[in-house]
């Protein structure tokens, strides 16, 4: 199958305003989980709030949250397609730009030392764009993620050693957990990277931070600290927007690596409530939308 790089443009223009104005499914799941569980009358209505709005922005086609965020377009490619890379790449950061000026999107991308806008949503090397490959035919999968400040300032990175053991791991995801309080906007999802190099291990808690809900770790140690931690940071009291209550996060997702034999790192990235994503799946068949 040849992939039509117009057809890849118009589908990362409309992923990234589909990203911003919908919450997934699972997410909304969430919400009414914790509205169930949560015993505190703060965190409740706090909660409640925050249902009202992702009802509104669907109702009214408004984006979720002001901060439309770094884009960041991950795509997937199988097996028997054909492609320009650098072309994919051009037309990713188009679709990018467009939905930015035809949607009148607030741009929060900026030079790192001049902190200029050019009120595209891109700049250098942004939008962040990850290719890899898989085995399903004639199948290629985009993914778009808006990744904000809330849930990018909550990043951390410590190279462990073996020594430290697996309690070192869960006691530095607990301690910044507590540090970031309410600044990363919970409830959270709070991702984990385990092992690998120190910049792997970061890719690792950032692809765990934005896993479906209900999903799992597909390596069983890995599942086992994902239950763990997922119940300990709901003990925390820190609850929804920092302000009390159980309702901390919605879930802790890890994602390992193989690691050096002398390190251990270990990597969190912190995704806020409004935990947005979209994805399109294109086969010789059409097009798919989903989040």
């Amino acid at each position: 199958m040849l992939l039509d790089l117009r057809e890849v443009e118009e589908i990362c223009k409309t992923l990234y305003v589909q990203a911003l104005k919908i919450l997934p499914a699972d997410i909304k799941a969430g919400f009414k989980e914790l509205v169930r569980t949560e015993t505190d009358a703060t965190g409740r209505s706090i909660l409640d709030t925050m249902i009202e709005n992702i009802a509104v922005a669907e109702r009214t086609k408004n984006i979720l949250c002001q901060d439309t965020g770094i884009p960041i377009y991950n795509v997937v490619v199988g097996r028997d397609i054909e492609f320009d890379g650098a072309g994919l790449k051009r037309a990713i950061r188009t679709g990018c730009e467009r939905a930015t000026h035809e949607y009148s999107l607030r741009s929060s991308v900026v030079h790192p030392i001049t902190r200029k806008n050019n009120q595209t949503s891109s700049g250098i090397r942004v939008p962040i764009i990850h290719v890899d490959f898989d085995e399903q035919p004639e199948t290629v999968s985009i993914e778009m993620i808006p990744k904000g400040s809330g849930s990018e300032n909550g990043s951390f990175l410590q190279m462990l050693l073996p020594s430290d053991g697996i309690n070192a791991v869960k006691r530095f995801v607990i301690d910044r957990v507590i540090e970031s309080g309410g600044r990363v906007c919970p409830p959270t999802i709070v991702g984990v990277g385990i092992g690998g190099t120190s910049d792997l291990c970061m890719h690792l808690a950032k692809i765990a931070a934005t896993r479906p809900l209900g999903s799992v770790c597909s390596d069983e140690d890995g599942a086992k600290i994902e239950t763990e931690l997922s119940r300990a940071v709901n003990e925390l009291g820190i609850g929804p927007q920092g302000l009390g209550g159980r309702s901390t996060s919605f879930a802790v997702h890890v994602e390992v690596a193989a690691t050096h034999i002398t390190q251990n790192p270990v990597a969190v990235n912190i995704q806020c409530h409004s935990a947005r994503r979209a994805r399109a799946t294109i086969t010789p068949g059409g097009i798919a939308f989903s989040s």
